[in-house]
C-alpha cells in the first residue's frame, strides 16, 4: 500500500477541473506566435481591467510585503454600501469557486446529498464529491435547469441545491418568478446556492431579485464574482451574500488571507466603476450579435445565451477544436459536461470574434 491509497475513496475518484487552454501553452505546443492567438475559452472580459481597479492596484503595490487584511474590510465595506447589506452577511473568496467550495464544506458531509442540474457548472459536483456527500444530477430541460424536477429530487438527506443563473456552459436563464416559486417550496433545511457569476451581462429588465430575497429565505446563498464583467479574473476574487448565521459557518472553513491585497482594493474600486460595466455590457451585446449571426451564416445551431459566451453544435467537435487551435483560436470543448458535439466560445472584441468566425469557416471548408 502506498500513501495515496489511504486517501478517501471519494477524493481518489475526483476528476480534476480542466480550465481553458492558456495562450502561452498553445504557443509552445504548436510553435505559434502568441500575439496572433485569440483566446475565447474562459469567458474573460475582452476590455481588460476596470481603470479604477487598475489605479487602486498601482496605489497598493507598496504594501505587498504585508499580509492582506484577513477580514477584507475595504471590500466588505464597499459591498455593504453597494448592496445595502449588513457586513455580517458577506463572505469573501479567492474567486467564486472558493466560495462555492466553502458552502459545500460547511454544510455537506458523508451521508447527505446535494442536488444540481445536468449541464451545470462543473465545480458543483466536484465540491459535493470532495465532502463525501452524494451528488444528485437532475436531467436538464432545453439545456437549462428543470426546477420542478430538481425540487422533486430533494430527499430527506438533501442539504443543498446548486443553481447557476445564467448557467455556464449553456447560457440559459431562469426567470425571477421561477426562482421565487422554487425557493418558496424548498424545505427550510436545504440551502439553495444561486451562482450569479454572469448577472452583470443581463439587461436591466432581467436583473435578478435574489439579493432582495435574503431576508425572506434564510436558506438562500447568492454567489457572485469579479472575474467576468469586472475584468479581474487574474486576481481571483468573489463573494457570497447570505444570512449572518450561514455566512458565519462559511467563514469558519475559510482559509486565512484567502483574498490577496491587490484583489481586495481592485474589487472595491471596480464595484464603483459603473462606466466600465456599462461598456462591458454594450460590447458583449454587440459581440453576441456578431457571433450568433456568424454561426447562423455557417449553418450552425447554438443555444441562446444570456452570458458572455455561446455554446454551438458542430460535427466532430473534438477534431474541430484541434483544428481551431492550429489556426490560433482557443475555444472550449465541453464534452466533460455531457455535450460532446458542442463547443463554447466566449465573446471577444470585434476583431477577435471575426478571427474566430473566419477560422471556423476555414476548418469547416477543409473537412467537407
Amino acid at each position: 500500500m502506498i500513501a495515496c491509497d489511504l486517501a478517501p475513496a471519494h477524493i481518489r475518484a475526483i476528476a480534476p477541473y480542466q480550465p481553458g487552454k492558456p495562450i502561452d501553452e498553445l504557443a509552445r505546443e504548436l510553435g505559434l506566435d502568441p500575439s496572433g492567438i485569440v483566446k475565447l475559452a474562459s469567458n474573460e472580459n475582452p476590455l481588460g481591467v476596470s481603470p479604477k481597479a487598475q489605479f487602486a492596484m498601482e496605489e497598493a503595490l507598496g504594501s505587498l510585503a504585508l499580509y492582506p487584511d484577513g477580514n477584507g474590510h475595504v471590500l466588505k465595506s464597499a459591498l455593504m454600501k453597494h448592496w445595502q447589506v449588513d457586513i455580517t452577511r458577506i463572505v469573501l473568496g479567492n474567486g467564486s469557486n472558493d466560495v462555492l467550495e466553502m458552502v459545500a464544506r460547511a454544510f455537506l458531509q458523508p451521508g447527505c446529498s446535494a442536488v444540481y442540474s445536468q449541464y451545470a457548472f462543473a465545480v458543483y459536483p466536484l465540491a459535493i464529491q470532495a465532502t463525501g456527500a452524494q451528488g444528485i444530477c437532475v436531467p436538464a430541460i432545453e439545456y437549462g435547469h428543470d426546477l420542478p424536477a430538481m425540487l422533486a429530487a430533494i430527499q430527506t438527506d438533501t442539504r443543498m441545491v446548486f443553481i447557476a443563473n445564467p448557467n455556464n456552459p449553456t447560457g440559459t436563464l431562469l426567470s425571477n418568478a421561477e426562482l421565487e416559486t422554487f425557493l418558496q417550496q424548498v424545505p427550510e433545511q436545504v440551502i439553495v446556492v444561486l451562482d450569479e457569476a454572469y448577472c452583470e451581462y443581463l439587461p436591466e429588465n432581467l436583473q435578478p431579485d435574489t439579493l432582495h430575497w435574503l431576508a425572506r429565505f434564510p436558506n438562500l446563498v447568492v454567489t457572485r464574482t469579479f472575474s467576468k464583467a469586472f475584468g479581474l479574473a487574474g486576481l481571483r476574487v468573489g463573494y457570497a451574500l447570505a444570512q449572518a448565521a450561514v455566512a458565519d459557518m462559511m467563514n469558519r472553513v475559510r482559509q486565512p488571507f484567502n483574498v490577496n491585497s491587490l484583489a481586495l482594493v481592485a474589487a472595491a474600486a471596480a464595484l464603483e466603476d459603473d462606466d466600465f460595466i456599462a461598456r462591458s455590457y454594450a460590447a458583449n451585446r454587440l459581440g453576441m450579435q456578431q457571433i450568433t449571426q456568424g454561426l447562423q451564416l455557417l449553418g450552425l445551431s447554438f443555444i441562446p445565451s444570456y452570458g458572455n459566451f455561446v455554446t454551438f453544435r458542430i460535427g466532430n467537435a473534438t477534431a474541430m477544436y484541434r483544428r481551431l487551435l492550429e489556426k490560433g483560436v482557443i475555444v472550449r470543448p465541453i464534452g466533460a459536461y455531457g455535450l460532446p458535439e458542442h463547443l463554447r466560445v466566449s465573446i471577444g472584441l470585434a476583431s477577435e470574434n471575426h478571427q474566430f468566425l473566419q477560422a471556423l469557416e476555414s476548418v469547416m471548408e477543409e473537412v467537407k
